[in-house]
């Protein structure tokens, strides 16, 4: 592992008996360890999860989340999938990215979560996934697969599983998808990521798939007020704001819409606070 702005000695604490997980020694992450930092305080930690293609520098050059998490103190961490130069991918769901690739990626985020709560004061009800297309089908395929570490999850242009009984968490997660209406490469109303491949949900299924495993007693998504400004490039405060009522504590089901946002929207300053402010917001309870 690299740590990236270490705010401790050395960088890495001293991991006492813990041994590295071989999946983390053959693929290493880098960390940002924010300066106000303290060993022994428990502090929240994201994962930010990249798009098709991408590397977590160049997902964290878009998302600003290391900048964010100096000041607002969290650990963040930022792997890389695997595949051949300049087309990394997560092998999330059956609709995106692995097609056909048997790479366990749900070990490897976990082993990455574990390996990081060996060596920092994480605070257990505070794990967050943050995931861009690709990383956002992953973040989903996660909140099924491993409910009981992750608190929460960010989603921006990606999808659960199109078959939901295929996700079975065993605990609630916190879930907040982020789509824009005009996305042409994961559309708002769901599709296939490639002729011939298996088919997504759209955004609001995703959300009314998780409203149910969360056990919400609400019916269909409703209008929560206060749209939010988030895009430079959309004179309009562009992002409305929609939610699942009477979902228990821990169990959010929650659809941010971008009117007229596409595959790659041109965030402004507010994004990386506005999405982790939800985050933290949402704990395990």
């Amino acid at each position: 592992m690299v740590v990236e702005d270490a705010g401790v000695d050395a960088g890495v604490p001293d991991a006492g008996p813990y041994v590295t997980d071989p999946l983390i020694t053959a693929r290493p992450f880098n960390a940002v360890v924010p300066v106000g930092y303290a060993q022994g305080t428990p502090t929240p930690l994201v994962v930010l999860l990249h798009g098709y293609t991408a590397t977590g520098a160049t997902q964290d050059a878009y998302f600003r989340l290391s900048e964010l998490a100096q000041q607002r103190t969290f650990l963040l961490a930022l792997p890389d999938g695997t595949g051949p130069s300049g087309r990394n991918f997560w092998n999330a769901t059956d609709a995106c990215c692995g097609f056909g690739q048997t790479v366990d990626d749900v070990a490897y985020v976990t082993a990455l979560i574990n390996d990081m709560k060996a060596r920092y004061s994480v605070d257990p009800k505070r794990i967050f996934l943050v995931g861009h297309s690709n990383g956002g089908f992953m973040s989903h395929r996660m909140a099924c697969d491993r409910s009981e570490l992750i608190a929460g999850i960010v989603s921006l242009a990606g999808a659960v599983w199109a078959d939901s009984a295929r996700c079975n968490p065993t605990r609630p997660v916190n879930v907040l998808q982020v789509h824009g209406t005009l996305d042409s490469v994961i559309q708002y109303t769901g599709g296939s990521a490639v002729a011939g491949q298996p088919p997504y949900p759209g955004a609001e299924t995703t959300v009314t798939t998780w409203a149910s495993k969360n056990q919400c007693t609400g019916t269909m998504l409703t209008s929560i007020g206060g749209d939010l400004d988030l895009v430079t490039d959309l004179p309009f405060s562009e992002t409305q704001r929609e939610s699942f009522s009477g979902c228990p504590d821990g169990a959010a089901a929650e659809l941010w819409r971008i009117r007229g946002g596409s595959h790659i929207p041109s965030f402004n300053g507010e994004w990386a606070n506005t999405i982790y402010t939800w985050l933290m917001a949402h704990p395990k309870p």
